[in-house]
C-alpha cells in the first residue's frame, strides 16, 4: 500500500551510589531524591529509580542503544501538547476501531529481527524498486535471516542487528538471491545517532523510519518497561510527514488525514483498571509514549516481533481499547516534500 515511495537505590545516605545516579542523570537523580524524601518505601524508590534511570540512558539491546536517549522516537509525551487537528485525525483514523497487536505467539506474525556478530560477513543487496533511495549494500544479513512472514507473500521485511557496530540493517520485500539478497528498499541506520533519512527518503519502512526501535519487544515487556514510541498503521496517510518521517506513501491531500510520523498518545484519562500482564505494560507505554505512524495498512495495528513466549490470550485485552481513547499530540511541522 506505498505510493511515490519517494524504539534499589538502598539508601538515601548511600552516598557512592547517589553520585554515581547523578553522573548518569542528574536530573533523575534529583527525581528520585525528591521520591525518597517524601517517604517512599525502598522497595518502591527501588523501582522508580531503575525506571527513571533507564528512561534517562535510553533503550539499550543487545549493548547498543536503541537511538539515542534524546531521539525523538525515545521522547516520553506525556505532557506534549494537543494537536489542534487531533479530533480530526482520530476521526479519519477511526474513532470506533480497536487496538490490534499485530504480532504475537506465531513466527509468521509480526516482523522479526536477527542479530548478528560484528565479524558477520557482507554479501550483496540488489534493490528493484527504490534503489535510489536505499543505502548501498554490502549488507552483514546471513542467508537463514528471519524474514517477516516466515517468507510467505507481504511485506517481507528483513531486519538485522550487528553487534559491536551498533548500526541497523533494514530491508523491504526481501528474497535470496544468489549469495546475497534483492529488496525493493533498504536502510542502514547507525543506533548511536540521530541522524535521519534524507528528505523525501523511504527506508524498509513507508515513512522513512527505522522499524526494529518501534518494535513491541518480549524482552522489554517481561522487564516490564517499555522506553520509546511504537509503530503502529493507519488506513490513509496524507501527503505530508512529521520529523523523524522523511517520506510520504500518498497522493492525499486532505488536511484531515494523518501525515506520517504522527505521534498519537493514549489519554492520560483512560483507565487500565481491569488490564494485566504484557497488555498491560504496552499500554502504559502508550500513555508515555505512544504511537508513531509509519505506514499505510489496518487501522491501529501495532508493530511487534514474534516470540513463542508472548500470550496472545494476553494481547487481545488491546482489542477493547477503542481509537477514541487516542489523541494526537504536536511534535512537529507537517513537511510536503515528495
Amino acid at each position: 500500500m506505498r505510493l511515490n515511495r519517494g524504539k534499589r537505590l538502598s539508601s538515601l545516605v548511600a552516598s557512592a551510589r547517589a553520585r554515581r545516579v547523578s553522573r548518569l542523570a542528574t536530573a533523575a537523580g534529583a527525581v528520585l531524591l525528591a521520591s525518597l524524601s517524601a517517604g517512599a518505601s525502598a522497595v518502591g524508590a527501588g523501582r522508580s529509580a531503575r525506571h527513571v534511570l533507564a528512561a534517562a540512558a535510553g533503550p539499550h539491546e543487545y549493548r547498543c542503544p536503541i537511538l539515542p536517549a534524546n531521539n525523538a522516537i525515545n521522547r516520553d509525551v506525556s505532557r506534549a501538547p494537543l494537536d489542534p487537528r487531533s479530533a480530526a485525525y482520530i476521526a479519519s483514523i477511526g474513532a470506533e476501531l480497536h487496538l490490534h497487536a499485530d504480532f504475537g505467539s506465531s513466527p509468521s506474525y509480526g516482523i522479526p529481527y536477527s542479530v548478528v556478530p560484528r565479524g558477520q560477513a557482507k554479501v550483496p543487496i540488489h534493490f528493484n524498486a527504490y534503489g535510489g533511495q536505499s543505502d548501498p549494500g554490502p549488507y552483514p544479513i546471513p542467508p537463514g535471516a528471519r524474514v517477516e512472514g516466515a517468507g510467505e507473500a507481504g511485506d517481507r521485511h528483513v531486519i538485522v542487528l550487528q553487534r559491536g557496530s551498533c548500526r541497523l540493517y533494514e530491508l523491504y520485500t526481501a528474497s535470496r538471491r544468489g549469495a546475497g539478497w534483492e529488496a525493493g528498499s533498504g536502510a542502514v541506520f547507525n543506533l548511536r545517532s540521530n541522524a535521519l533519512r534524507p528528505e523525501g527518503w523511504t527506508s524498509a519502512d513507508a515513512a522513512g523510519l527505522p522499524i526494529f526501535p518501534l518494535l513491541a519487544r518480549y524482552p522489554e515487556v517481561r522487564a516490564e518497561r517499555i522506553d520509546h514510541a511504537l509503530r503502529v498503521t493507519v488506513s490513509q496517510t496524507q501527503a505530508g510527514y512529521i520529523h523523524p518521517a522523511t517520506h510520504v506513501a500518498s497522493s492525499n491531500t486532505d488536511r484531515n488525514l494523518p501525515p506520517m510520523g504522527l505521534r498519537l498518545r493514549l489519554k492520560a484519562a483512560f483507565s487500565l483498571a481491569g488490564y494485566h500482564g504484557q497488555a498491560l505494560v504496552i499500554l502504559r507505554a502508550l500513555k508515555r509514549y505512544g504511537l508513531i505512524v509509519a505506514d499505510n495498512g489496518s487501522p491501529w495495528y501495532i508493530t511487534g516481533a514474534p516470540d513463542p513466549r508472548w500470550r496472545d490470550q494476553d494481547l487481545d485485552q488491546l482489542k477493547t481499547v477503542p481509537g477514541s481513547a487516542f489523541e494526537a499530540v504536536g511534535s512537529g511541522p507537517i513537511l510536503h516534500r515528495r
